[in-house]
């Protein structure tokens, strides 16, 4: 598919999308057409899969007969084998083509078919299909935010049946095209629609949402020097994207996430599962990362996250006890987790990998239980590689600045540390600033090159941050200053002589007319 192909795909998703919401705020119906289109690419997948495994027995799967025995006896071996190859399982009528054109033809009514309460069967029949097999977490109440009930879809039974099926009809004209290509072009238009939500849903767009041009800087850092990465995380994995990001980069064997959000959690598995990574070769688990880890077992090579910015956390004093805490003498202020993610990826990142989390610009320098825990990850340790400071206003709902810092337990320049100032680098469109691709390439190749640039960049020792008692505000280590333009004062001495005279002469002249006139002088 061509680049022109796939942004019209692109752009006919999210008319759809912004057409048939009406009343409905963006982000409420995002849920309904993410969700369906999901239900899209499974449909498809399981037929062309059907279809296949058919091919010698020279019919199509939507020939089979589901109601004689010889059509069970199908539909019961493609029925394994699709749980091992797919993770789940369709009949024919349970197609997404199927209950669409049920929905867009015309019943005795003169309306076209009643299709809601077929359509909730189907959607929990994907999910019981899985019911003690090994993608049975993976698809576990996967469509549990598609209420069909909602009265958001219309006051009316006949109201929402009506929107739904057309919602159906108009994703049913679209071809995804999954048999053409194995290149990622459906998971690509997923992203965009995902992101367009997001630029609409304001505060909440933080919670589910890392803007691509961020997870490219991230996956680009953590992935370089490899090939291939037997395991990511990321502890606040919102949609998954950036997580999926890590993929374009290099050849991922094992995504693992954790998301809080319940509505998001689903999002992040319909996402692995769209951008076609098997249901085998992710793990995501929807809890909260501090307070109840899902992962502690395992150690990564790419850690990546873009925690929620200074947020609230429990800070319990029996954390003291927990071995991602207990070695920096201090917790994280209650009022500001910041640290205590940057703790938890610490603990979980493999001696050989390298983590990279964005963070407010105050964990830089705010001090207390926040400047120890820097000061143990510098001078004890000496994790910390590069200090990154981004444009303000590139975030969805803050317009804060933010900073990257990346880690690594094994740096391969343990005497300094590499501070890039990238806040003036950007481009403003509309009302959001954005990093063009020469500004993440220049902050992507200044990294790994390790340059310094006057004004830009600094590579910093560790006694230069000691002495700055590790306040780590870039200001301190890359010279911004802008020299003001030399001042002539001679010729700024000729020009108040000039303008002197010139008023003096205005002055005589006024006091002429004022004579003629008989009026005094107003000086």
């Amino acid at each position: 598919m061509s680049e022109d192909q796939k942004k019209q795909l692109e752009q006919q998703l999210w008319n759809i999308a912004n057409t048939l919401r009406g009343k409905m705020h963006a982000d409420e119906f995002r849920d309904y057409i993410l969700g369906f289109i999901f239900y899209k690419y499974l449909s498809e997948k399981m037929h062309l899969y059907a279809d296949t495994i058919l091919e010698q027995d020279r019919i199509k799967y939507l020939e089979i007969d589901e109601n004689t025995e010889t059509g069970k006896e199908y539909l019961d071996a493609i029925k394994e084998e699709a749980l091992e190859k797919l993770g789940y399982f369709l009949k024919p009528s349970e197609l997404f083509s199927e209950v669409a054109k049920r929905g867009s033809s015309t019943g005795n009514d003169g309306n076209g078919h009643f299709i809601l309460e077929d359509l909730q069967r189907i959607l929990n029949n994907i999910q019981q299909s899985t019911m003690g097999t090994a993608s049975e977490d993976d698809f576990d109440n996967l469509f549990e935010d598609l209420d069909l009930t909602s009265t958001k879809l219309g006051r009316t039974e006949p109201a929402k049946n009506e929107l739904i099926s057309k919602v159906l009809y108009h994703l049913d004209q679209i071809d995804f095209k999954l048999h053409e290509t194995d290149s990622d072009v459906l998971g690509d238009a997923y992203e965009y629609l995902i992101g367009m939500f997001a630029s609409g849903a304001g505060k909440k767009a933080g919670e589910f949402y890392t803007p691509q041009q961020v997870s490219k800087i991230l996956a680009k850092i953590v992935t370089t020097g490899k090939t291939k990465l037997k395991s990511v995380y990321d502890p606040t994995c919102g949609s998954a994207s950036l997580l999926l990001r890590l993929a374009k980069e290099t050849e991922v064997s094992t995504f693992y996430g954790q998301e809080m959000n319940r509505t998001t959690y689903n999002l992040a598995r319909m996402n692995m599962i769209l951008h076609g990574v098997h249901y085998r070769n992710f793990n995501i688990r929807q809890e909260d990362t501090l307070e109840r880890p899902q992962h502690l077992d395992k150690r990564f090579e790419a850690v990546v996250a873009n925690p929620p910015f200074s947020a609230n956390w429990s800070a319990s004093p029996l954390f003291m006890t927990d071995d991602r805490f207990s070695q920096y003498g201090k917790l994280a202020p209650s009022s500001k987790a910041d640290f205590a993610f940057v703790q938890h990826m610490i603990y979980q990142l493999a001696d050989n990998g390298t983590m990279a989390v964005v963070l407010p610009h105050g964990a830089l320098f705010r001090g207390g239980a926040e400047l120890q825990i820097r000061q143990y990850l510098i001078e004890d340790r000496n994790y910390l590689d590069a200090v990154i400071g981004l444009p303000a206003n590139i975030f969805y709902g803050t317009s804060i600045p933010t900073c990257i810092l990346i880690f690594k337990k094994c740096r391969e320049t343990p005497e300094d540390v590499l501070f890039i100032d990238a806040s003036q680098y950007y481009e403003k469109v509309k009302t959001q600033n954005t990093l063009r691709d020469e500004d993440i390439d220049r902050i992507v190749t200044t990294y790994r090159n390790r340059t310094e640039t006057e004004k830009f960049s600094k590579r910093a020792t560790l006694k230069e941050i000691a002495d700055n008692d590790y306040n780590l505000n870039i200001p301190r280590y890359v010279d911004t200053f802008e020299a003001e333009d030399s001042i002539d004062i001679d010729a700024v001495a000729n020009e108040i002589a000039v303008l002197d005279k010139s008023i003096a002469e205005t002055d005589k002249l006024i006091a002429g007319f004022c004579a003629e006139l008989k009026i005094k002088t107003p000086f």
